[in-house]
């Protein structure tokens, strides 16, 4: 990984904290039928991948990124 910035795990996951957020705050454009369907499915998706990286704990581990997320869901 190249730049003038150490890469920090902890902020990445904050930025997907962050997407997530902006999807949920996302307009429905004025589409109908199948294009509005697709648009919220794809909201969808979008959401439950940026909230679960957000959960995530991240580290690196000589040099490699590890993400661990618990998909087990509450105890």
């Amino acid at each position: 990984m190249s730049g003038s910035e150490p890469f920090d795990p902890a902020e990445m996951v904050g930025r997907f904290a962050d997407r997530a957020a902006s999807v949920k705050r996302r307009q429905i454009p004025p589409v109908e039928g199948e294009a509005r369907r697709e648009f919220i499915r794809q909201a969808e998706l979008d959401f439950r991948d940026f909230a679960m990286l957000a959960d995530a704990e991240a580290e690196l581990d000589d040099g490699v990124l590890v993400l661990r997320i618990d998909l087990r869901g509450p105890s």
